[in-house]
């Protein structure tokens, strides 16, 4: 018999080598309908694996992140298993499950191309081999026997896969029909359980990623259990597409690209810049109670100093070259962190186990490489400011920081409305400790620390063992948007690698010289990612406070300019920001444009209105308000403001 203990902490004995979905039907057929694989020791495996000593399982279903992974991992199986019919000939590179389905990359046979006019044809090919409910059949091989096989089939890059990448005794196969692929797994039982099907895009790609090889066709697609969640989840893509930040940001004037300035280097523009200036200036009124001490640093660095940091080791590939001036052997490097000139800010004078924590803080630019083909938008760019702050703190005071930091970003969540999120909290790997910088029991209280602190504030956090850096455990914040998306936000990171490194000290109790703990923080994560992600939560319709033009005045005519810009300034002397569209054109006209601007007051003024120093007042998606004294207006629009501003406060 083994011994099974559940989510929950309960035990239940199976004979062994019981499965995971004869477990599952020891508890309710309809759960064993439901479910699609299972975690065995926080492994996820087929549910036919045998379990044939003690072990915890969990059960996951395709609502599960773990459960659509499975799904989605099997579906691109299908996927290629159904190329593969249409495209005699083709060639398999990677295909991996994604956050949102899966994709393969392929390269077909010479002279055929795969496009967007043949989706329909592989949909429908899928459906045919998933309703045959063939069963997906784990194979363990060897090196050479691997290589013989994708040999015979044709895979030049299988085999370039198996001989470079592939030790032998760790090879494995699944072959569901006539088609076998190269994978570690897990897999669903059978492709029966895939019931609707999308190819959603297709795109170029290079083999490995190398920009010197091949490029071959990426395929992407996305499966579900039922044919309505496929229906949902279109829908949600349409909406996805009337929210993208792109469009939105080009429409409401946020910001621009230019090919001359540079790819991937986002230029903001007046209105972009006042928005990011007000989140800045949101995230400083909160830090200041904590003391926090803002520095600028310079957006270059000298290359000694990201080889001391460890960064230039770690991130060459994907940095901007070096920077070589006149002098000999002097080179220099575009910054792609903060954290390294943090650490020599904190090494200019000595300190005590008094002085700490120290809180330093910096909205800075830094730049990395990416792939032309990588850009998109704000989300993936080549130059983005950090809200990165750096904490050297003793190991003692890590939970508490961890509270502080926390707080700092529940505000910033709950003033946006991102009032759906989650954290992981990413641990070292439990077996294998040799990887990992710093004392075990510095790790032990750091990764105490985290968990009790996401307990104390009530936190729902999934912990990840292996994901942990290198350098210390972490928390990331995931945020669900307006229409159902995940998006990595915030993150607090300890480091035990970067005060090794830099040689950082502080004098304890004890009067000797210890090492402080340093914890890397950003609640936006990079004001970029960030903004691109309020743009498609919100649709661009941002709270008040927040909104780069909150009023437009409208005069009804040619004779009315001149009150309307009299209105302006009189909001402007209150902090109001306010245009006027003195267009000659119909008032409807302007009424009609200024909405789909999202602009959240449209006033209108004639001559009642400059007659009386009133206006009309007309509210986004609210209609006609009446009439009011426009100095009666400015102070509702104050106070309308503070309130937005103030709210985290009243219902803390």
């Amino acid at each position: 018999m083994v011994k099974i203990t559940f989510p929950d902490g309960s035990v239940r004995e199976y004979e062994q080598g019981v499965t995971g979905l004869q477990i599952a039907e020891s508890i309710s057929p309809a759960l064993a309908r439901n479910v699609v694989s299972c975690g065995v020791n926080g492994e996820t495996v087929e549910l036919n694996r045998p379990i044939n000593e003690d072990a915890t399982i969990a059960l996951y279903k395709f609502e599960d992140e773990e459960g659509k992974h499975t799904f989605w991992h099997t579906s691109a199986h299908l996927l290629a298993e159904a190329l593969q019919e249409l495209y005699p000939g083709i060639q398999f590179g990677f295909g991996p499950a994604i956050e949102n389905g899966f994709f393969y990359d392929v390269m077909p046979a010479e002279g055929q191309v795969i496009s967007e006019n043949d989706f329909a044809k592989i949909e429908a090919k899928m459906l045919e081999l998933a309703k045959k409910d063939e069963p997906v059949v784990r194979r363990d091989v060897s090196k050479a026997d691997a290589l013989k096989e994708f040999e015979a089939d044709g895979q030049a890059y299988k085999c370039e896969h198996i001989a470079q990448d592939l030790e032998d005794g760790t090879i494995s196969t699944y072959t569901q029909g006539r088609f076998t692929d190269l994978c570690r797994g897990p897999h669903l039982m059978s492709t029966g359980l895939i019931k609707a099907v999308k190819i959603t895009s297709v795109a170029g790609a290079f083999w490995r990623g190398d920009a010197k090889r091949e490029q071959m066709t990426r395929i992407y697609g996305i499966t579900f259990p039922k044919k309505k969640m496929l229906d949902e989840y279109l829908v949600m893509l349409e909406e996805a597409k009337k929210r993208d930040h792109r469009k939105i940001g080009k429409e409401m004037e946020l910001f621009m690209f230019s090919d001359r300035v540079g790819k991937g280097l986002p230029i903001w523009l007046p209105k972009g810049t006042q928005l990011r200036l007000r989140l800045q200036e949101l995230l400083r009124s909160l830090l200041r109670p904590y003391h926090y001490q803002e520095v600028i640093t310079p957006g270059i660095g000298g290359k000694s100093l990201y080889v001391t940091s460890g960064h230039y080791a770690h991130y060459g590939k994907d940095a901007f070259q070096p920077i070589h001036t006149p002098e000999e052997d002097e080179e220099y490097m575009l910054k792609p962190m903060n954290c390294p000139h943090h650490c020599e800010i904190y090494r200019i004078k000595p300190h005590s186990y008094r002085d700490l924590p120290v809180r330093l803080a910096e909205f800075g630019t830094v730049y990395r490489y990416e792939q032309s083909g990588e850009l998109h938008g704000l989300t993936r760019v080549r130059g983005f400011t950090q809200d990165d702050a750096h904490i050297f703190c003793t190991p003692e005071q890590v939970k508490d920081e961890f509270l502080k930091v926390m707080d700092i970003i529940f505000i910033i969540f709950k003033a946006l409305k991102f009032e759906n999120f989650e954290a992981q909290i990413s641990l070292r790997d439990k077996n294998n400790r040799e990887k990992y910088i710093g004392s075990d029991e510095n790790w032990d209280r750091a990764e105490q620390a985290i968990i009790e602190a996401c307990q104390e504030k009530g936190l729902p956090a999934v912990v990840e063992y292996g994901e942990a850096a290198f350098y210390g455990p972490k928390l990331d914040f995931m945020v669900k948007d307006a229409i159902g998306r995940r998006w990595q936000l915030g993150t607090i990171q300890v480091d035990y690698n970067l005060p090794e490194r830099f040689d950082l000290e502080y004098t304890g109790e004890d009067n000797q010289k210890h090492r402080p703990v340093m914890i890397h923080r950003a609640p936006f994560g990079s004001m970029e990612r960030f903004v691109a992600v309020l743009i498609e939560h919100t649709a661009g319709r941002f709270p008040l406070w927040l909104t780069p033009d909150q009023v437009v005045v409208l005069p009804i005519g040619e004779n009315f300019n001149e009150y309307a810009y009299k209105v302006r300034d009189f909001l402007a002397n209150h902090d109001i920001t306010a245009t006027v569209d003195d267009r000659n054109e119909k008032i409807g006209r302007k009424i009609r444009d200024n909405e789909l601007k999202r602009i959240p007051y449209l006033l209108i003024v004639g001559a009642q209105e400059s007659e009386n120093e009133t206006v009309s007042v007309r509210k986004q998606g609210e209609g006609d308000q009446g009439s009011v004294k426009l100095s009666t207006f400015a102070e509702k629009i104050c106070q309308e403001v503070d309130d937005e501003m103030n709210a985290w406060q009243r219902d803390r």
